[in-house]
């Protein structure tokens, strides 16, 4: 009788510090989410925006031929490798920060993320198969970031980058407001970051 056993791999995790500060709450948060992940058991990466060098701005648009950083191309090997994303960033001017944006369109890329199919009406998802955690800082409460802005950045980043490249599974929470809370408070957001990734 066979004594081989079949070892189930462990769960890839890759977690986004999308603030691009070098000195941050997203940065705590981040480090949390990816302490709880290893403790948890699973294969984890960490991502600081910060430590990250390239041209945020997609020059041609996908038109044209702009060479990958070293730095977006180990990203994009990255989220390759992962089954799960966690992004923590802040809410700047009602979106994401602007190196964060441009970190989005520069490595989430025709051929990479999805791809156009001669008479097909829909592009193709090419990052199927993972899950999407996001948790967002902001000093807008969350109910005014709902019932007068109508969480414009969310249905965004969910539905037409995450969704559109295939993630499947895609939670995002908001939380703060960050200037006005407590030590307690800022403790809480940690839990939540862990929670998230355990």
């Amino acid at each position: 009788m066979s004594t081989n056993k079949i070892t189930k791999q462990k769960p890839r995790t890759l977690v986004l510090n999308g603030n691009p500060g070098k000195s941050s709450l997203c940065k705590v948060l981040a480090e949390a989410a990816y302490e709880e992940a290893q403790a948890s058991g699973k294969e984890v990466r960490i991502l600081h925006l910060s430590q990250m060098s390239f041209d945020p701005d997609l020059t041609e648009g996908f038109e044209g031929k702009q060479q990958l950083e070293p730095d977006l191309k180990a990203a994009q090997d990255v989220i390759s490798w992962c089954d799960e994303l966690i992004i923590v960033h802040p809410l700047w001017w009602g979106s994401a920060p602007a190196k964060l944006k441009g970190l989005f369109d520069r490595i989430l890329l025709p051929g990479f993320a999805f791809r156009y199919n001669d008479g097909a009406e829909y592009p193709e998802k090419l990052l199927t198969g993972k899950t999407a955690s996001v948790l967002i800082t902001s000093d807008t409460p969350g109910w005014y970031l709902s019932l007068v802005y109508g969480n414009g950045w969310t249905k965004t980043l969910k539905k037409q980058i995450l969704q559109f490249c295939g993630f499947g599974k895609i939670q995002i929470k908001i939380i703060g407001p960050i200037r006005s809370s407590t030590p307690d408070q800022r403790a809480q957001m940690i839990l939540m970051a862990r929670k998230l990734a355990a």
